[in-house]
């Protein structure tokens, strides 16, 4: 078998067998397939597709491209959760440590902003001295005696999806069906989860841009999950606007903190209830999502779900202090308003271009391998439908440099629009598959 054979048959629109898909990812995984041999083949799987049974099949090579893990001696149910990724979506922060303290311990394991989407690990980063390498010894130990764990994807645990997240984020394969459900599927695979709650963004700050594009993602994900033995359940959920106000590390770790302590904004405290509260029916803590959102809101409320996130921090080497403190996170230099032009009714803050213009301050990468600037990102004032007076910021640009602060601005004068005529919100969420 050739490399080049499998990327021409894939280009033609043709069914891949197995035994390539297998090669393919053995190969990309162990370097003898090179990154533009891998990119060729995500561009190709891109533009043409993969059936059921190719995805299924790729799914469980990169899950078994290195070890899996085996919780079942360490938890008795293992839970995750998966966000396919959003502007302004720090809601892991907020849900671990509210299924936590309900009493269903998490260990997982997330990733770093892929293309306009921050990412969870940048995000932690913020906090000195928090480490998201844990070892796969550490991550279990951590399991069985904190019952939290939020670490990056260890290289021993589906390494090959590990090297093609990377990859596809700096060659413009993301929003492929087939490589996100595989991508998402393979890590909680070979994570040993046992029911995962997923999160399917759709809007104009989703990989997904339409409804039915999300729904057959959610689907193609929740099969996935059946053909293997784990249990699923999918949300399908707006990302037309940012999520809460703060988009950006160090402001989005505020923004969740403020939700711990049972404030926050009102969307992304509603988010989260949710989340945490299929998390818990999956956990056997709640028979239905209205039970389980009184249990996750309880924890808000009594200040459980904050003590377990000062544990979480404490125990990955995280100063607390700056938890406790959340002003001594970093912060940027520039603060700049964006007033709106006209008096009249928020019709339009686009989630796509408020990510993108993130990335450019530098909160998230341009390239594979960017640093990021924890300290820059915008703090939305509105919401979709909120009136509003000519001069009021709508947003706050926080930056540590003035040219990309011009050119964010720009971009975010484009993102943001007012009507004189009143509009509607937007709702949270567009359904539930399960």
């Amino acid at each position: 078998m050739r490399a080049v054979d499998i990327i021409i048959k894939k280009r033609d629109r043709l069914e891949l067998s197995t035994q390539e898909i297998q090669f393919f990812i053995a190969g990309y995984t162990q370097g003898n397939i090179p990154d533009y041999q891998a990119a060729a083949w995500a561009m190709a799987v891109l533009l043409n597709g993969m059936t059921p049974r190719e995805t299924t099949d790729l799914t469980m090579a990169m899950a078994h491209s290195g070890d899996t893990l085996d919780l079942s001696g360490v938890v008795d149910i293992a839970l995750d959760k998966h966000s396919t990724g959003g502007v302004g979506d720090k809601t892991t922060l907020a849900v671990l440590p509210m299924v936590v303290a309900a009493g269903v311990p998490v260990g997982k394991m997330s990733g770093r902003g892929l293309g306009f989407s921050g990412g969870t690990l940048d995000k932690l980063e913020s906090i000195p001295g928090y480490r998201t390498n844990l070892t796969t010894e550490e991550f279990l130990r951590q399991l069985r005696t904190v019952g939290i764990v939020l670490t990056g994807q260890s290289a021993d645990l589906a390494p090959a999806d590990g090297k093609l997240y990377a990859l596809r984020d700096v060659t413009g394969t993301v929003p492929s069906i087939p490589l996100i459900a595989s991508s998402i599927m393979s890590k909680k695979i070979a994570a040993g989860a046992q029911g995962i709650v997923l999160d399917v963004k759709v809007g104009t700050g989703a990989f997904m841009q339409t409804l039915a594009e999300a729904r057959e993602l959610a689907q193609l994900m929740v099969a996935i999950a059946q053909r293997v033995g784990r249990r699923a359940i999918a949300l399908l959920s707006d990302m037309n606007q940012p999520l809460g106000y703060a988009v950006g590390n160090a402001l989005e770790v505020r923004e969740a903190i403020d939700t711990l302590h049972d404030r926050g904004p009102a969307d992304f405290r509603e988010h989260c209830l949710k989340v945490a509260a299929y998390m818990l029916m999956l956990g056997g803590k709640a028979q239905d999502e209205a039970k389980g959102r009184a249990l996750a809101a309880r924890t808000l409320a009594d200040g459980s779900a904050w003590a377990v996130f000062r544990r979480l921090v404490a125990a990955q080497g995280g100063d607390v202090a700056f938890v406790d403190h959340p002003e001594r996170l970093p912060t940027a230099r520039l603060q700049a308003p964006l007033p709106a032009a006209q008096d009249g009714f928020v019709a339009q803050i686009h989630a796509r271009l408020v990510g993108e213009a993130a990335v450019i301050l530098g909160a998230g990468r341009e390239k594979k391998g960017d640093p990021v600037d924890h300290a820059v990102g915008i703090v939305v004032h509105k919401k979709v439908g909120d009136p509003i007076a000519a001069g009021e910021p709508v947003l706050t640009i926080h930056a540590n440099d003035e040219a990309r602060l011009a050119e964010a601005r720009a971009l975010l004068t484009q993102a943001v629009q007012v009507s004189a005529q009143p509009v509607a919100a937007l709702p949270h969420f567009h359904g539930v598959l399960m």
